[in-house]
């Protein structure tokens, strides 16, 4: 397990960040027996996943590792759960739906807009971390169509020429 923690650390994972999560483990009490274990598993991973940002292969590993069960447990959930994800995140995720709805009313041309302006396409990160881009199958706001979000803000009714004044809000 160490050895698993010492390779994520070398690749940027926080000991602090490990500190934290090995708490929360604790905390739930993870049992490897246990009916309730894959609540406690997913609960487990919506923490390392807010701690981390995204669950990279190794953390994965040591998360199994930790809680005693296999990998291919843990990358089972992972992989089955939209939420998670195993790529990093920018400050700002721009996460834009293509749902029936938002694709009739022109989502494609937001989406479209969103990879031309920062250089980037969906599913992929700026180069300095600072955005990402999604792509979505539903926000459940469909009366807002097209909607996307950054981050927990929604953005309804969006036009592609309004995509310039919405990352202008993110700019520091």
């Amino acid at each position: 397990m160490e050895a698993a923690k010492e390779t994520c650390c070398q690749n940027g994972l926080a000991k602090e960040m490990f500190e934290q999560l090995e708490h929360f483990i604790v905390s739930v009490n993870f049992d490897p027996c246990s009916p309730r274990r894959k609540g406690d598993l997913i609960s487990i991973l919506h923490k390392a996943q807010h701690i981390f940002g995204y669950l990279p292969k190794e953390l994965q590993i040591w998360i199994a590792k930790r809680l005693n069960i296999q990998h291919s447990e843990v990358s089972g959930v992972v992989s089955f759960y939209n939420y998670f994800t195993t790529t990093p995140k920018g400050k700002y995720n721009v996460a834009v739906c293509l749902g029936t709805a938002c694709f009739v009313q022109g989502a494609d041309k937001v989406l479209a807009e969103f990879e031309r302006q920062l250089g980037i396409k969906g599913g992929e990160v700026t180069e300095d971390m600072k955005f990402s881009i999604d792509v979505v199958r539903c926000i459940g706001a469909c009366g807002l169509a097209p909607v996307l979000t950054v981050n927990e803000k929604v953005y309804g009714k969006v036009a592609h020429t309004d995509v310039a004044k919405i990352l202008e809000e993110y700019k520091d």
